[in-house]
C-alpha cells in the first residue's frame, strides 16, 4: 500500500510528555479487530482522550483545540508493549506523519517506517528544547527534512541530526512500502532474469 511520500516536513506538533506509551493506550485492544488501516484514528490514544460517557476529557492534549499539527512529540520510550502495528495505523489514520522521542520500541519504530510514518529519535536534551519550545508557543513549528536527516526548531533554529535506515529512507521519499519497491525494480527484475541460463 503507497503512501505519501515524504521528503520536508514543516508543521507545529503536539506535545505528549509522557514516558514509556505504550501500544495499548496508542490504541486499546479492543480496537484491533479490523484488519484494513482505515479508522483508527479515531480510537488513538482513546482512553486517554474519552470518558466512560464517550464525552472528551478536557485535560488531554488532542482535545485542546490550541495544539495541532502533523508531528507527535512524545516522551521516552514511546511505543513499547506489544507489537500490534495498529499502533502506527491509528497514527498515521489521525493524520501524523513524524513522531519524535528520545527512544523509540524497535518494533513500533519499524512499523511506523512500514506505513509512512518517520520516526525521528533524537537526544533527551533536544527533546526538551522542543517541549520548551510549544510550551512557549503552541504555534512554534519544527522542520524535518528525510534527506539532510535533520529536525529543525523553526523559532531558535537550533537542529540535531537523527539517524534512519537507508533503505526506509529511500522508501519513505518515494511513497513506498515494500512491496511497491519491488514494483519499481520490476524491469531490473526482469533483465536479471533473462540473464539466467537456468
Amino acid at each position: 500500500m503507497a503512501y505519501d511520500r515524504f521528503t520536508i516536513l514543516r508543521s507545529t506538533a503536539v506535545p505528549l510528555p509522557i514516558e514509556n506509551v505504550d501500544t495499548d493506550q496508542i490504541i486499546p485492544a479492543r480496537f484491533l479487530k479490523a484488519t484494513k488501516r482505515e479508522g483508527f484514528g479515531d480510537n488513538l490514544f482513546r482512553d486517554w482522550r474519552y470518558n466512560g460517557d464517550e464525552t472528551p476529557k478536557e485535560d488531554f492534549v488532542l482535545n485542546n483545540p490550541i495544539y495541532s499539527g502533523k508531528i507527535l512529540v512524545g516522551g521516552r520510550n514511546f511505543g513499547s508493549g506489544s507489537s500490534r502495528e495498529h499502533a502506527a495505523w491509528a497514527i498515521y489514520d489521525y493524520g501524523f506523519r513524524c513522531v519524535v522521542s528520545s527512544f523509540f520500541a524497535d518494533i513500533f519504530k519499524g512499523n511506523s517506517l512500514n506505513i509512512g510514518i518517520l520516526p525521528v529519535q533524537v537526544s533527551a536534551e533536544f527533546l526538551n528544547k522542543i517541549f520548551l519550545a510549544i510550551e512557549a508557543d503552541p504555534n512554534a513549528e519544527l522542520e524535518v527534512n528525510l534527506p539532510e536527516q535533520t529536525i529543525t526548531i523553526i523559532a531558535t533554529g537550533e537542529n540535531e541530526s537523527f539517524d534512519i535506515n537507508g533503505y526506509k529512507k529511500h522508501n519513505m521519499t518515494n511513497g513506498f512500502d515494500d512491496i511497491d519497491y519491488l514494483q519499481a525494480m520490476k524491469e531490473e527484475i526482469r533483465g536479471f532474469e533473462k540473464q539466467r541460463i537456468y
